[in-house]
């Protein structure tokens, strides 16, 4: 199992973008240096509280130049909003000045993101579709043509070309059973939702898993999980609760420009019905005690997350475990902290290694 970190850049009001962003880098220096093996960064606009995250890649080739051997990842650009005959050579691009260590989450994006984009709802399929099969074709060929519903090109060459060959891994994410079922087709990894329960992810992940089988491909599931963690357990609650809340809360909070009956409808109608469903405001009503109980946070002694990592491992398929350890507003140190102790008692765990983490 791999074990890496997953990050949204949550900023609260009033902190300052440059700090959250510089927070963040300093943070995947300690990864790199505590043994983690990828970073991912979401691709995501116009929500502060949920995310400043608007240009990873760039974030990526700078964090390049600081560390040494950990992986970058996008979780996951939004294709529908992006033009793929570009964003294939800003992807090779960046593999080039990563040296190699990107990885790519490909995505349909938030259903928030198209008004503010000025792009209607319902063309986000079909141009997520196009703009697949325009990377695969821009990363396979030397020149390629398309004749596509909304991208038309004769003999476009993509340079520069990528170092990975012929590209960086793919991955993908989402709620909907069509992007598991596609995902094993292809043999992607797969990002899970990282604030439901397993209860609610087992039946689109067998739906991957099973995908996968049918067409000769290993699963690979990146489960992500926001985690605290304490050697005393006296402080872990004292110090993570409000963040833990805040989580939720941040994750929900650009749902509430989606709630007129006339657009819950509508994204019924175009294959956004979970932001219509009311998933994510009734997490924001859960308490700390069940958020703990029904593990959408791994938050204890090092000890109990050895144990609920064992239990993950025994689901099967899991690739990596990505911890979220930059939520709600947390302290830069508790963040820090975490890293921490996670790379000093859970990853020897499982990987029979006596590495230290890094300190800070």
């Amino acid at each position: 199992m791999r074990f890496g970190i997953y990050c949204e850049i949550q900023t609260p009001p009033g902190k300052s973008h440059y700090e959250a962003i510089w927070e963040v880098m300093r943070q995947i220096e300690h990864a790199d240096d505590a043994g983690f093996d990828v970073y991912s960064v979401i691709d995501h606009h116009f929500f502060q509280k949920f995310s400043i995250s608007a240009n990873p890649l760039a974030m990526f080739a700078a964090a390049a130049q600081r560390t040494k051997r950990i992986r970058f990842r996008t979780a996951l650009h939004t294709l529908p909003l992006e033009n793929p005959m570009r964003l294939a050579g800003m992807i090779a691009e960046t593999d080039i000045l990563t040296n190699g260590r990107l990885e790519c989450g490909l995505g349909r994006g938030h259903a928030w993101l198209f008004g503010s984009s000025a792009m209607p709802l319902e063309e986000s399929r079909p141009r997520y579709n196009e703009a697949v099969e325009i990377l695969e074709l821009a990363f396979t060929k030397d020149k390629f043509s398309y004749n596509g519903q909304y991208y038309k090109v004769q003999d476009v060459s993509v340079v520069p070309q990528p170092l990975q060959k012929p590209h960086p891994k793919f991955y993908t994410g989402g709620t909907s059973d069509i992007t598991y079922q596609t995902a094993g087709e292809k043999g992607w990894g797969i990002f899970v939702p990282p604030l439901l329960p397993w209860k609610v992810l087992e039946p689109p992940l067998n739906i991957y898993k099973k995908a996968c089988a049918d067409h000769g491909h290993q699963p690979d599931i990146v489960y992500i999980r926001p985690v605290y963690m304490d050697e005393d357990e006296k402080n872990i609650r004292r110090e993570v609760e409000q963040a833990v809340h805040n989580f939720l809360a941040f994750n929900a909070s650009p749902v509430y420009s989606l709630q007129d009956e006339r657009k819950k409808a509508e994204l019924v109608a175009k294959g956004y019905g979970f932001y219509a469903s009311g998933a994510l405001e009734s997490l924001t009503k859960l308490t700390y005690e069940q958020i703990v109980e029904q593990e959408i946070g791994f938050i204890g002694t090092p000890e109990k997350v050895i144990r609920q990592v064992e239990g993950l491992q025994k689901k099967g398929g899991i690739g990596e475990l990505a911890i979220v350890s930059n939520f709600g507003g947390l302290d830069y140190w508790k963040s820090i902290k975490t890293q921490h102790l996670f790379a000093k008692y859970i990853i020897p765990a499982f990987r029979g290694t006596t590495k230290d983490a890094a300190a800070d």
